[in-house]
């Protein structure tokens, strides 16, 4: 009978749905060392976010099939080295989406009605009713960033409630904002125009500290901030400095940047703060939803199923898996490519198989490259299971295309975003030793390597821009490992793709694009 390790508290149904198949150990609070020296015996690991499961935890483990992560994110979890060692990683992005939702609904109506400082008043031995007077929701403006499962759930409650609702997410189109009832718009406007802002995104580099001294100063002196999403995405002191000024009218936090909060600038805020120690999964059905979703993930990868909600291997027989393997990788680096190419809403995304790919099932291609398309934007949240699901509940069309003339490669991918006034498209291949190779931009031919961090260029094709670009990336001490140039006409309009060291310093971009004969600059992470 197969093994199963449990190290953080898990609920009794989940445990009881395991105990069918397998044998269950629960062991919390096992010490790194102790994890380490036990886990060789086990097929599989259940755990929350106390077990770090980090590479020598996953090498030492070699029997594990399955780790599974009874929550959303998978930030605890070496998910390299799993899928390296073939190793499933499953989560359960859907079990506490109600639990949040609802907790986000509860803090901004504490916030408005002073509910936690009312009842300790009154605790104490007073009756203060003028000073806790509230203010209503009924009508105000709700300003949601990031219109996902969570987001979309707030959306619709708060309309109920008589809220008009301001939306900004990048990959959300305008179609299912209408659905929603939501009007999009751009983050400068739902800054200065909401009173209420709650946040439902992933931490990610471009959303760390969002919500900062700038984007607070750009606020009505009425408005109230919630955030119930992941710690970092609030500058926790700019955010104490503007309610001990008066500059915003109160916040309420459930996640920080580091936890548990012992020491924080939100201390010293006397009023208008509520702070909840991560509840926002913290309900008896969600405790139970996210412990049955993983077991049953668990389960069925013990009998030889596949997972519904793998972070890392599509649901695939290995034998198809281990050959189209090198073509998901390029498909996904290509969707995450054009992703941040198109920047703003994406209305639809096509793909392109050539060659070869033609006769291969599309849909695990498909799905990779929209992983990679949603991931600048998602990050942990999407991953091979639910990519296709993310896309549609954003209103992202898919359209498939098969060509089996072979052309320049064997086989080759192409995608094509559309946007509401443009598209953006790049072409991919696959050298006879695997190696990835970007072939096209804009159908400005290029042969590229993808790396981790890439300047690209639309330029006129006119002497001294290389240099140009060179002087200025030289400037902010940015080092060039490669360059190439791809220009349909001499004279014309020209694309560069430069591998860096590093991401850019702040104000490389806006340098860089306003030299003569840059007409657009990107800087591109993968």
């Amino acid at each position: 009978m197969p093994k199963v390790l449990v190290s953080d508290p898990i609920d009794q149904a989940g445990i009881d749905l395991l105990g069918q198949v397998a044998q269950v150990d629960e062991r919390p609070k096992l010490s790194p060392e102790e994890l380490l020296r036990i886990i060789p015996e086990y097929d599989a690991l259940m755990i929350r976010s106390g077990t770090q499961v980090t590479q020598e935890v996953i090498e030492a483990g070699t029997n594990l099939k399955i780790i599974g992560r009874a929550g959303v994110g998978v930030d605890n979890v070496d998910v390299p080295t799993a899928t390296r060692k073939g190793i499933v990683v499953v989560n359960s992005p859907e079990g506490n989406t109600i639990a949040a939702a609802e907790h986000a609904i509860a803090l901004m109506m504490s916030l408005s009605r002073h509910v936690p400082q009312a009842n300790q008043s009154l605790k104490a031995g007073h009756w203060d009713r003028k000073k806790f007077t509230g203010v209503e929701v009924y009508k105000k403006n709700l300003g949601i960033v990031g219109l996902g499962k969570i987001g979309s759930h707030v959306a619709n409650v708060a309309q109920a409630m008589g809220m008009k609702i301001l939306a900004y997410d990048p990959f959300l189109s305008q179609e299912r904002a209408d659905q929603l009832g939501c009007r999009l718009v751009d983050l400068d406007l739902l800054f200065s125009e909401s009173d209420y802002i709650t946040l439902h995104l992933p931490k990610t580099p471009e959303t760390t500290n969002l919500i900062n001294a700038e984007t607070l100063a750009r606020m009505k002196p009425t408005a109230r901030i919630i955030n119930c999403a992941r710690g970092g995405i609030v500058d926790e002191s700019a955010l104490a400095e503007a309610l001990k000024a008066g500059k915003i009218a109160g916040a309420a936090l459930d996640v920080f940047a580091n936890e548990p909060l012992k020491e924080s600038d939100l201390f010293e805020v006397e009023e208008n703060l509520i702070l909840t120690p991560h509840l926002g999964a913290s309900t008896e059905e969600a405790q139970v939803n996210v412990a049955i979703d993983v077991a049953e993930q668990i389960r069925d990868v013990l009998l030889g199923l596949p997972a519904r909600s793998a972070v890392n291997i599509p649901g695939l027989k290995p034998e198809v898996l281990e050959k189209l393997k090198p073509y998901l990788m390029l498909a996904e680096t290509l969707g995450n490519l054009v992703g941040q190419l198109a920047g703003g809403r994406i209305e639809s995304l096509d793909v392109r198989l050539q060659g070869e790919l033609a006769k291969t099932d599309s849909k695990p291609i498909v799905i990779a490259a929209l992983k990679g398309l949603l991931t600048p934007a998602l990050r942990e949240r999407v991953n091979f299971v639910n990519a296709a699901i993310e896309a549609k509940e954003r209103g992202i069309r898919i359209i498939e295309t098969k060509d089996s003339d072979v052309r320049d490669y064997a086989g080759s991918i192409r995608l094509v975003a559309k946007g509401a006034s443009e598209s953006r498209s790049v072409n991919g291949a696959l050298l006879a030793d695997k190696e990835m190779r970007i072939t096209s931009i804009d159908d400005f031919p290029i042969s590229v390597i993808p790396t981790q961090h890439m300047l690209l260029t639309l330029h006129r094709d006119m002497p001294g821009i290389i240099g140009q670009i060179g002087s200025t990336l030289g400037k902010f001490n940015v080092n060039i490992a490669s360059m190439q140039v791809g220009r349909k006409l001499v004279r014309g309009d020209a694309v560069m793709v430069l591998s860096i060291d590093d991401p850019l310093p702040e104000g490389v971009i806006d340098e860089i694009t306003q030299a003569p004969g840059i007409r657009d600059a990107y800087m591109v992470s993968l």
